[in-house]
């Protein structure tokens, strides 16, 4: 048996063998045939080589970078933003240092702002003119002997009360002491015969005063002049009250108070300077820097409608509310901040026409909390929570629960028919500097500025633990 096995290990053997010299000799005339064959010269088979590269398996996609996770933030202030007080609400709330934003309700659709909007009337006026910009009212000589011409300058708060005395604009320039020395000028020349005859030039702002968005009540209800180049204490019927009826005719109130200054027996009419006139004497505003402060504390729309027609006029827009949109927006875009969608109808933010994203605003206010450029002269203009002054003083502002707050919310009001709306700046409880915009907008009462305080009172004791949900 094992003499069998052998053999047969043997024979296999044999047979591998055999297989394997099978397979040589196959692979022998395989290459011997090749070695028969013509081959390409070596020149041609590396043009060859060059012309055809090698196809390569396609590069695979890098992984993009992981964004750094959010925190996991608890502070909820959604019942408070479903209060049906604030009807149509938007809103946003930003952390000021990182950027963050904490809170979002519809906050890049641009809807109307009411007085908000003078934040960026007061940027863009800080930005074309500059803090130090002073409107000036001048007098000249008339084309006529005995004639003289008043030649508005944009200053609405030139004002007819005796130089001493204080309007409701601080620091206002008057028209007794405008009157004084255009005397003074004229008499120094021994030629000149007696003023006999006082031109009224407003040219510098152009028509209409009224936009047609505004309600016309707000002229009788005291809160907004015809805008013309020549008035006089914010055409106020009462030079010292914030809330006062204006006329009619801003231009001949002005014009009558000057020909009183005079010494009346002066003819008054409406036209404009000779270019190259003489000029006899002139009196400046207040700085923008504190025109813009004084616009802010208590809304002041006349003011505001001043800056913007100023900005207006000193970029080369025009000297209309139609070019309000194209200088506003010019006057904004130093500051780098996307204005795209904003509407911008008047300065004051009376208009329904006016649109501004709450997303806007907070972005603004993180360069106005951090003093960028001028823009520190807002900061320092905003109403305060439980302020000693200001639209954020008054009794029926951050009351109750909501004067955890006071002292550390500095924001802008705003108010007009259709809404209510606040922004501005927080110092939070946990110390993080937040910026926010809250609008309650559409069938909306007084109580929706309680509304606005709660929810902005909740922002602060949330803090950069704000939830979104």
């Amino acid at each position: 048996m094992a003499s069998f096995i052998a053999r047969h290990r043997a024979s296999a053997l044999i047979g591998a063998g055999a297989a394997v010299f099978a397979l040589l000799g196959t692979g022998a005339v395989v290459a011997g045939a090749s070695t028969t064959s013509t081959r390409e010269p070596t020149a041609l088979r590396v043009q060859a080589t060059q012309s055809q590269p090698p196809t390569l398996p396609p590069t695979r996609p890098a992984p993009a970078a992981a964004s750094a996770a959010s925190r996991l933030r608890t502070c909820s202030v959604a019942g408070l933003a479903a209060d049906p007080r604030l009807a149509n609400f938007q809103a946003q709330v930003l952390n000021a240092t990182t950027g963050e934003v904490l809170f979002d309700r519809g906050g890049s659709t641009p809807s109307r702002t009411a007085s908000v909007l003078k934040v960026l009337t007061s940027a863009a006026a800080l930005g074309v003119l500059g803090p130090d910009y002073r409107a000036t009212t001048t007098v000249v000589a008339g084309s006529e002997p005995g004639s003289v011409v008043l030649v508005g300058g944009g200053d609405l708060t030139l004002s007819r009360t005796p130089t001493g005395d204080e309007s409701v604009y601080t620091g206002a320039a008057h028209l007794d002491d405008l009157a004084a020395k255009t005397i003074a000028a004229w008499q120094a020349d021994p030629a000149h015969p007696p003023i006999t005859r006082l031109v009224l030039d407003s040219s510098y702002f152009g028509d209409p005063g009224w936009d047609p968005s505004w309600n016309r009540k707000e002229l009788g209800d005291g809160y907004m002049p015809e805008i013309t180049a020549l008035q006089v204490d914010g055409d106020r019927d009462s030079p010292g009250r914030g809330t006062s009826a204006r006329s009619s005719d801003p231009i001949g109130r002005a014009g009558q108070a000057f020909a009183d200054a005079l010494g009346g027996n002066v003819e008054i009419s409406r036209g404009t300077a000779t270019a190259g006139a003489t000029e006899l004497a002139s009196v400046r505003s207040q700085p923008v820097s504190s025109l813009i402060k004084q616009a802010l504390l208590v809304s002041d729309n006349a003011l505001a409608e001043m800056l913007a027609r100023l900005v207006a006029v000193k970029s080369g827009a025009g000297n209309t509310f139609g070019a309000l949109q194209k200088s506003t927006l010019a006057g904004l875009a130093p500051y780098g901040i996307d204005t795209a969608g904003i509407l911008i109808a008047d300065g004051s933010g009376l208009s329904d026409n006016n649109a501004v994203p709450p997303s806007y605003l907070t972005k603004l206010f993180v360069k106005i909390s951090a003093r960028e450029g001028n823009l520190g002269v807002i900061f320092d203009g905003l109403p305060v929570a439980g302020g000693d002054s200001g639209s954020l003083s008054y009794s029926d502002r951050f009351t109750g629960d909501n004067a955890v707050a006071d002292g550390s919310v500095f924001a802008k009001t705003g108010w007009i028919d259709t809404g209510y709306t606040l922004a501005g700046v927080i110092h939070a409880a946990d110390g993080t500097p937040l910026t926010f915009a809250v609008y309650a907008l559409g069938d909306v009462g007084d109580n929706a500025k309680q509304a606005i305080d709660t929810i902005t009172a909740g922002f602060y004791r949330c803090g950069d633990n704000l939830s979104n949900t």
